[in-house]
């Protein structure tokens, strides 16, 4: 084909692989045996996997250019977005989908030196080494604090699902400053903060943040009953905002999905699978239902403060039985399981608060949840916790994320049709109670391919603006330049401000996005200059600096200002341990100075006002140029100070 005369359109990939890949992974799904689970569909009414609607590779060129982001314009949203196993979050504006900033949370990280300064290990947690505990870490979901329904700007929390953590992080730094390491759990997979006190109804910000285990263990994990099946159990965590300390935790039947919390602060929720609590995948499937989970949470309190728990092995952590079987009487009762399809995969409520969407993922179904109706069997007053659906629409194959505009509209990734549907919330209650002309499903569109998370923007907030859609998608072949056997993944970004949903653009993304959020930019404030007084090591004048032993113990302080460093050079002895404090003097925005020391694995960097210190053994005589790695001034790379070491 001549490629100068090749149409932007004819040049897209074929849209028909998407039903190549739909059957691959749908093929894949059946051959491991979960094909009873998929055979519920309705074949006759659930739709069919390729859509009525124009293709994703069909949209028009010349109308895309209006998303664009001129250069030295802003955008109009930052995205939030947890960085699966490489244990960081990611910062994108929106809509030009560029890349802003990295978070190291989990992750080392030596262009800060994350993993590295004195600071950061302290919050990492350390091994009596020294070293971090761990170095690896795995981000799924990302959810910042709220005031009043929406997001406040103040902290965003974050989960990894390795090592059972919960992180914070500070959004005026946009810099991790907490990290909590919850007992007894593995595999701490949804996370989500509360919105309004649910004790103190006059507290109308985030006090608790809410923590699934996905993996159940032998309670305590500490080599007894490994093969007794019916010793595995699972917790659900409640961590106090502020503190980071655990407050509480609930042990239920069931692996733990995603979690959404209510508006009024009643009650948090998660989606569950393998409510059987099998240690074996056909032991996980016998069930024909699965679960949404309900935590009255302030009778969760008062049972922890009436001292009804126990503990668990060596923590001392309240743990309320929360379990189906010790949870019979809804009017006592501390949880409520409502029955849904199986293998749910994400639980999301909607903007006004009323309704929790709950997705089949094995089901061609999304359950819908009335918030009013768990609160009602909570009362007494509903017979059966599955009164609490009030719809299950058919939307498609493989229903995984939910996200809501300010319409009354939902939109859903469909992992095995590869398409974001869009289907209104109070049709599917009509069509539910028998309406046969309430149209449930508005708009369907294609993406690539096999999307997981999706999310609305400001779309987990009562401030949904009903603007934008981005599919985060597991694969992308054939969409950008090849770069390896590791590809770049998608994140999409559709438009949902008309009837029709329309794709306009595509933004890679490192691999593996997970669960993202869109927020509006007059939200977030940031600082761009630390305060000196907040760093209780900080030299204030360079004329402090020097070297100070105490034995074998050596503190260096120095401060930087572009373009030196305070101290040209400074000894230290052979078997030092050696603890190099440096203070950013400068006060210009943006005027970053660092630290590295060859030989010695140090890299580090100190932002204006900020101080950072490192510690190691100086165990390698001779001489050693510190030089700032951060370019800071026409003569940055004069800019260096001797360590010498002396044997």
């Amino acid at each position: 084909m001549n490629e100068e005369k090749m149409n932007p359109v004819d040049a897209m990939p074929d849209p028909g692989r998407r039903k190549f890949l739909n059957t691959a992974a749908f093929a894949g799904l059946a051959g491991a045996g979960l094909s009873v689970g998929l055979s519920a569909c309705n074949k006759e009414s659930a739709p069919p996997p390729a859509a009525a609607t124009a293709p994703a590779a069909a949209v028009e060129h010349a109308d895309v250019g209006k998303y664009e982001v001129a250069p030295g314009q802003l955008d109009e949203y930052y995205s939030f977005s947890s960085g699966g196993h490489s244990g960081e979050v990611r910062i994108y504006g929106l809509p030009s989908g560029r890349e802003l900033k990295r978070i190291p949370v989990f992750n080392m990280d030596c262009l800060v030196g994350w993993g590295t300064t004195n600071e950061s290990k302290a919050i990492l947690g350390t091994k009596p080494n020294g070293t971090p505990k761990y170095t690896t870490g795995d981000t799924h979901h990302v959810h910042p604090s709220y005031t009043d329904g929406t997001y406040d700007g103040k902290y965003m929390f974050v989960n990894d699902k390795i090592h059972g953590r919960l992180a914070r992080i500070r959004m005026d730094t946009m810099e991790t400053d907490k990290i909590t390491e919850l007992p007894n759990v593995q595999g701490f997979h949804g996370t989500f903060p509360d919105k309004r006190d649910p004790v103190d109804a006059a507290v109308n910000h985030t006090t608790r943040v809410f923590c699934g285990a996905e993996f159940s263990i032998p309670l305590p994990n500490d080599g007894r009953d490994m093969e007794d099946g019916s010793k595995y159990k699972s917790l659900f965590t409640c961590v106090d905002a502020e503190t980071m300390e655990v407050r509480w935790q609930a042990l239920i039947d069931g692996n733990c999905d995603l979690v959404a919390t209510s508006y009024d602060g009643k009650l948090a929720a998660t989606n569950q699978y393998n409510t059987e609590m099998g240690i074996h995948y056909e032991g996980m499937m016998s069930a024909e239902m699965d679960a949404c989970l309900f935590f009255n949470i302030a009778r969760i309190e008062e049972a922890v403060k009436a001292g009804k728990f126990t503990t668990i092995g060596s923590s001392k952590v309240p743990v309320v039985d929360a379990t189906r079987a010790s949870n019979t009487d809804p009017k006592t009762a501390l949880t409520c399981y409502v029955p849904i399809p199986k293998n749910p995969h994400g639980v999301n409520i909607s903007p006004d608060g009323k309704y929790y969407a709950c997705s089949g993922k094995l089901s061609p179904t999304a359950s819908v949840i009335e918030h009013a109706l768990v609160l009602k069997w909570f009362d007494g007053e509903l017979p059966e916790a599955r009164q609490a659906v009030v719809a299950e629409p058919e939307i498609g194959l493989g229903p995984l994320h939910t996200g809501f505009d300010n319409k009354g509209n939902a939109y859903t990734t469909l992992f095995l049709d590869s398409q974001i549907v869009k289907w209104n919330v109070e049709a599917a209650i009509k069509s539910f109670k028998g309406d046969t002309a309430a149209k449930v499903v508005l708009d369907r569109i294609d993406v690539h391919y096999q999307p997981g998370h999706g999310f609305t923007s400001m779309g987990e907030t009562k401030d949904s603006d009903g603007r934008f859609f981005v599919s985060d998608n597991k694969f992308s072949k054939d969409r950008f330049l090849p770069v390896g056997p590791l590809h770049a993944e998608t994140a999409q970004l559709i438009d949902i401000s008309g009837d029709k949903m329309k794709l306009v653009a595509d933004h890679s993304v490192y691999s593996e996005p997970h669960d993202s959020i869109i927020i509006r930019r007059d939200i977030i404030k940031t600082r761009q200059i630390y305060n000196l007084d907040d760093f209780p090591l900080a030299t204030k004048d360079p004329k402090d600096s020097g070297v100070f032993r105490d034995g074998k113990k050596v503190t260096v302080r120095l401060t930087s200002q572009a373009p030196a460093f305070s101290l040209r050079e400074f000894k230290v002895k052979k078997g030092d341990e050696v603890t190099i404090i440096l203070t950013n003097l400068d006060k210009v925005e943006d005027l970053t100075h660092a630290m590295a020391i060859p030989k010695y694995d140090i890299n580090f960097i100190v932002n204006p006002q900020q101080t950072q210190s490192v510690t190691f053994i100086a165990d390698k005589p001779g001489v050693y140029w510190c030089y700032c790695t951060n370019f800071c001034h026409a003569l940055h790379l004069e800019m260096r100070s001797r360590m010498i070491v002396e044997a």
